[in-house]
């Protein structure tokens, strides 16, 4: 028989992410999910968001709302599946266990699934009493079981699983990322399907659930390479009882790395989305980074928006090859889209930081949306992750007697630390403007030209003294917020100190 493979390729595009709810979402499943999406956004299709829960000692509600979570702070919205329904809902696995039972029993009807009783430990020695290897596994000996042979077997008490029968032939198929993959016959024997007990394995309910879903591409990880040949096998049979009509084409998505060229780990902090979100990472600088994890727009550029590539997405030029994430890449370019926000849109999104820093109220007080007015446009252009906000600006909203000078910054400090600040109290005390560019012209002149100072060591003291911290928003900057009185009190703070 044979069976036509897909040849959508516009909007009668169908994709799916199909994810098992087992632990926080990690970054290698939301770049296969981006994938999908960007894939189907690009023809006009369909993406089929559907939940792979029919493992109950691994799966968990709690992880099931977090890839809800995921996917809707990253804007990967879905055309159907959970909470919004569609033409083939349900769309959690758990709740289709009818539609697989129906299926099992056409099959088995017509032939394409068979009893199988053997026991692995029977495999074992089968295998060896021939000579052969024996981990080699099954050899299909039981396809022809006579009636009496089967209810023998069920006499012992023994209960069979369900094999497929797999037409002996050489199958290969055109990868869209890997161009010709050639499995050959002796590679794919019968397979089970279905557990003794009549329980469906997931290599049976997933290409059903993109069969009955009218699936034309599947997108999925490498690992997930050698199964393809009992994929296709099964959408053989599926299409010989007319519950599928298509072979959907298949693209196989390169590992994501982490330290060491090692397949980034569920267990890896950098594979957890959560964690990323939480440091400070936006949508668009991660979607943007993830994207990047075995493709690219172009040679020269690395930062571009969603919709660019949308426009682009081919998944044609997708490189097999392993992607490394590297997390220090992943925050420059998400530094670059922090600075593509509007003022408006920094602060909202700083906003929640800076709320569980304890220091803004939920609702800004005059005093406080002063402060980040003011601020908040010289920190904008210096921050890679949101998340470095908080610690940047605390000092403008703690008293002046309760600013810790953080030990990183306090081993700045050398010798000439008491005469700069000295000579800076001298200077400022007769000041009558208190803006940034009459205390940044007295500041120079009296540290850099008159005491011959390096800006480095002229100002590092100062900054210290003000922020508690080696790094801050512009010294000038952040005294002008910080105003003359607090300034003033600070500076002498840090020289009594000394």
């Amino acid at each position: 028989m044979t069976v036509l493979t897909t040849q959508a390729t516009g909007s009668d595009v169908r994709v799916r992410f199909c994810p098992s709810p087992t632990g926080t979402p990690h970054v290698g499943l939301v770049r296969t999910a981006l994938f999908n999406w960007a894939f189907a956004r690009h023809h006009g299709g369909a993406f089929v968001f559907r939940i792979e829960d029919t493992d109950a000692e691994r799966d968990s509600e709690e992880s099931y709302h977090q890839l809800l979570e995921a996917l809707r702070w990253l804007g990967l919205d879905w055309d159907e599946g959970p909470e919004i329904g569609g033409p083939y809902a349900p769309y959690r696995q758990s709740e289709r266990s009818e539609l697989y039972q129906d299926i099992i029993a056409t099959l088995l009807e017509a032939g394409h699934l068979y009893e199988s009783f053997v026991t692995n430990e029977e495999m074992i020695a089968r295998n060896e009493s021939l000579g052969r290897d024996s981990k080699q596994g099954y050899d299909n000996h039981e396809r022809d079981l006579t009636d009496a042979k089967r209810q023998a077997f069920r006499d012992e008490g023994r209960v069979p699983a369900l094999r497929l029968r797999v037409p002996e032939l050489d199958r290969g198929f055109d990868d869209l990322v890997r161009g010709e993959v050639l499995f050959p016959a002796t590679s794919t024997t019968d397979f089970v399907l279905v557990r003794a007990g009549g329980k469906p394995l997931y290599t049976f309910v997933n290409p059903v659930d993109d069969a009955l879903m009218g699936i034309t591409h599947v997108l999925r990880g490498e690992d997930l390479l050698s199964s393809t040949p009992r994929q296709i096998a099964l959408y053989t049979a599926l299409v010989d009882i007319g519950v599928a009509s298509h072979i959907p084409r298949f693209g196989h998505l390169p590992f994501v790395m982490g330290e060491g060229n090692k397949k980034l780990s569920k267990r890896d902090p950098e594979a957890n989305l959560f964690h990323h979100r939480d440091r400070g990472f936006i949508k668009e600088g991660l979607l943007n980074y993830l994207s990047l994890l075995g493709w690219s727009l172009a040679p020269d550029r690395d930062v571009f928006s969603i919709e660019e590539m949308v426009k682009a997405f081919d998944i044609s030029t997708v490189n097999p090859n392993p992607a490394r994430f590297d997390l220090k890449k992943a925050e420059s370019i998400n530094g670059d889209h922090i600075r593509l926000l509007s003022p408006e849109d920094f602060l909202g999104r700083c906003l929640p930081y800076l709320r569980e820093a304890g220091l803004v109220e939920e609702t800004l007080t005059e005093r406080e949306q002063g402060i980040l007015h003011d601020i908040l446009p010289h920190v904008h252009q210096r921050v890679g992750l949101l998340g470095e906000v908080a610690p940047m600006v605390a000092f403008l909203f703690t008293a002046d007697t309760d600013l810790v000078i953080a030990q990183d910054a306090a081993s700045t400090l050398n010798d000439s630390a008491s005469a700069v600040l000295d000579a800076t109290l001298e200077a400022l005390g007769g000041l009558d403007s208190w803006q940034i560019e009459s205390l940044e012209e007295t500041l120079r002149e009296t540290l850099v030209e008159k005491m011959g100072i390096s800006p480095r060591h002229a100002f590092g003291p100062l900054r210290v003294a003000i922020s508690g911290r080696r790094v801050s928003p512009p010294l000038f900057e952040s005294m002008q917020v910080l105003g003359r009185e607090s300034s003033m009190a600070r500076l002498a703070q840090l020289r009594s100190s000394l």
